[in-house]
């Protein structure tokens, strides 16, 4: 019996689609835990300095054990809020039901200078009012409205809790990426040095320092605006003004317009501060929310070697095309494309005075 013949072209053409099938079917396979490995990623990269120094302060023993405490930790602080702002609203909602089917739910009076809000003081003076007059009416004569709203906010509110649950997935995995990080490093070495031979080290780094650059300045533009709403809040002597100022550190964390979180809030000062400080306030509020345009071209990209204007545009790019998961993904790929290329144009720069050289001998 003949042995094959490795470089006979039908049995690489065999080999090739083979392997080209089976990459196909492991992506298949994989596709629906990709969002869920990248997250874990990027969490693991991002906490493996915290992890580092708190593996320092045991120096290294019971390495599992301080992983798992360490994991656990960063759970509660995620699963203790979410489960007290949920009990908070399901108990707030049962005795809003309770008191509309009692009828005892009243509705106070709007001001008058309520109609002098502009654009929409006239519409919601007629809409309040008529709310704390006759409820019933109003109910039915703003049935379609109330109930769109309620589905956005019921939609929202689903799609924030599926996103902590696919976070607290990625933590775990993350622990598990923290406690094998040695070997994982060195795997993205060896890959990075597949794409240019002798670079490995400097892609993985780069790659780590920018994930860890964008997530450091998202954290940072949220604080700053949360602090810059609670001082407004303070100053209008908002009620609950701890409470608002935590909900724009999320929304501002999680990418949405911190002044969706603000809108409640301006509603509540309109309806018991004068007209003038409420529009101050209003514009104080849009200002803030908006900050984070400025803001993030400073802090986004500071510390890295690539330009700002690459990690920028990014991590806009990436938000665009991929939402939250690209504005951390965005960065990092147009950062290795810019490094590749820079590679790339300083090679092709060594050569080419070589040449002339041997040109200018030749003559």
């Amino acid at each position: 019996m003949k042995t094959p013949n490795p470089h006979n072209p039908i049995n690489t053409y065999i080999n090739i689609v083979l392997l080209t099938l089976l990459l196909a079917w492991s992506f298949l396979i994989v596709r629906p835990f990709v969002t869920l490995i990248v997250w874990s990623i990027i969490l693991a990269v991002s906490l493996y300095p915290i992890y580092l120094r708190i593996l320092g302060l045991t120096k290294g023993k019971k390495k599992g054990l301080i992983t798992s405490l360490f994991i656990l930790v960063l759970l509660g602080l995620i699963i203790t809020p979410t489960i007290n702002l949920t009990s908070s609203l399901i108990d707030s909602g049962k005795k809003f039901y309770a008191k509309l089917d009692e009828g005892s739910l009243k509705i106070p009076p709007p001001k008058e200078d309520v109609a002098d809000w502009p654009l929409i003081g006239d519409r919601l003076y007629g809409a309040w009012s008529q709310a704390s007059t006759d409820l019933e009416r109003f109910i039915s004569s703003y049935t379609d409205e109330i109930q769109s709203s309620l589905s956005w906010f019921f939609g929202s509110f689903a799609g924030l809790l599926g996103s902590v649950a696919i976070g607290l997935f990625a933590l775990i995995i993350a622990g598990v990426f923290m406690s094998s990080a040695d070997s994982g490093y060195k795997a993205g070495v060896q890959f990075a040095n597949r794409l240019r031979p002798g670079k490995g080290k400097e892609f993985m780094d780069m790659c780590t320092s920018t994930i860890r650059s964008v997530v450091k300045g998202i954290l940072l533009v949220a604080i700053i605006q949360a602090v810059l709403a609670y001082i407004g809040f303070i100053v209008i002597q908002l009620p609950a003004a701890s409470v608002f100022a935590v909900l724009v550190l999320i929304f501002a964390i999680i990418q949405l317009p911190p002044l969706i979180a603000m809108i409640p809030a301006i509603a509540i000062v309109f309806s018991y501060a004068e007209t003038t400080p409420a529009i101050i306030f209003t514009i104080y509020a849009i200002i803030v929310s908006m900050s984070d345009s400025f803001l993030k071209p400073i802090l986004l990209g500071k510390g890295l070697e690539t330009p700002m204007l690459v990690i920028l545009i990014g991590a806009l790019g990436g938000m665009m095309l991929q939402g939250i998961l690209g504005l951390f993904i965005g960065p990092v790929v147009l950062a290795i494309a810019y490094n590749l290329y820079l590679s790339w144009v300083s090679y092709e720069g060594e050569t080419v005075p070589a040449a002339t050289e041997t040109k200018k001998g030749k003559g």
